[in-house]
């Protein structure tokens, strides 16, 4: 089988630089395009280059219309405006999608899922496979305990990071309002100051944190009276994700049209 033609967005940031050297270092996988917005410094640089590997053939360039005609799979880490773009552009020819962006406001979400509604695609705030085991002890942990234990969920990650809760955080708050059965809408609780700040009953605190070079840690915690529950993850390394990024990268292509997440890449659904 010929190795997935993959075009990474974002190829000179944090993340992008990381996705380049795993992809290009890995089995069933080569890049075939790093894109960049059409200011950045590093525009026609050698994507390895720029990622610290040597040079490996492929240049950064202004934009995923650039490299979209040679790729069989886009992935896209990147500001909610630019993931609508390259979903616009990746739709149009065809081409299927993994996204791990976090920040889409729902107007932003909904642009992704009509540009894309003919592709498939895998979309998941945390694209790490010990996240999304998480995610399924998850809804076992909320369905067993009920809203006699207090849940919160911590979240802390590097001080760049722009969106506050994280997307992974969110995603977790969700999973324990539809195992109890009702809205986050109405159940989230994002902040607490002053001196009316007791916790209501059934409550589901979200609480973030930002410092340092963390790539990310997550932990639940179930607290009724007498024992507190703890479900954790603790991310070291941003490779965790690039590195179930590429894995879905690998299984999207050749699905049928449609939205997929990390649980249906890892079989767990």
């Amino acid at each position: 089988m010929s190795a997935v033609r993959v075009a990474v967005t974002g190829a000179a940031g944090r993340m992008g630089q990381r996705m380049v050297v795993l992809a290009h270092q890995g089995e069933g996988t080569v890049v075939s395009g790093a894109a960049e917005h059409a200011a950045h410094n590093q525009i026609g640089h050698d994507a390895g280059m720029v990622a610290g590997i040597g040079p490996i053939d492929v240049t950064i360039s202004p934009g995923l219309e650039h490299d979209i005609g040679r790729a069989d799979v886009v992935i896209d880490f990147s500001l909610p405006e630019a993931s609508v773009h390259h979903a616009k552009v990746a739709g149009a020819a065809g081409v299927p999608m993994v996204i791990g962006t976090t920040g889409l406001s729902p107007a932003q979400q909904a642009s992704i899922e009509g540009a894309l509604s003919g592709v498939p695609y895998v979309q998941a705030p945390n694209m790490s496979v010990g996240i999304n085991l998480l995610l399924k002890l998850l809804n076992m942990a909320a369905f067993a305990l009920d809203d006699s234990y207090d849940v919160e969920v911590v979240e802390m990650h590097h001080r760049h990071k722009k969106d506050a809760p994280s997307g992974t955080a969110l995603r977790l708050a969700q999973e324990v309002a539809d195992a109890r059965g009702v809205s986050l809408d109405t159940h989230g609780v994002y902040a607490r100051h002053g001196v009316d700040a007791a916790r209501e009953r059934g409550a589901i605190g979200l609480q973030s944190l930002r410092g340092g070079d963390v790539a990310g840690d997550h932990t639940v915690i179930f607290a009724a009276d007498g024992e507190r529950v703890e479900i954790g993850h603790r991310a070291s390394s941003r490779d965790t994700f690039a590195l179930g990024a590429i894995r879905a990268a690998r299984w999207v292509v050749g699905r049928a049209p449609g939205a997929y997440d990390m649980q249906d890449v890892l079989g767990l659904k």
